[in-house]
């Protein structure tokens, strides 16, 4: 069984009825802007190549240095 086209029929009328036709318009076009604006976006990061994405090395030491050290299960002794 599924959803036959009067099932549809029904159910967009009772969309049509709760939100109306000029908000479902408003509703359709902020989707589209927003779908447009991830694929802009998507389009603009494969051209840069993924500068944001960090390799990672193997063996590649990183220096710095520890300020400070805290031990697992060790309470604070403040």
């Amino acid at each position: 069984m599924g959803i036959g086209i009067w099932q549809l029929v029904i159910i967009l009328l009772i969309v049509l009825l709760l939100f109306g036709a000029k908000r479902l318009r408003n509703i359709g076009s902020d989707l589209g802007s927003a779908v447009k604006g991830f694929r802009t976006a998507i389009k603009d990061e494969e051209k840069n190549g993924g500068d944001a994405q960090i390799e990672q090395r193997e063996g590649e030491v990183i220096e710095g240095e520890v300020t400070e050290t805290k031990v697992s299960g060790e309470k604070d002794k403040a």
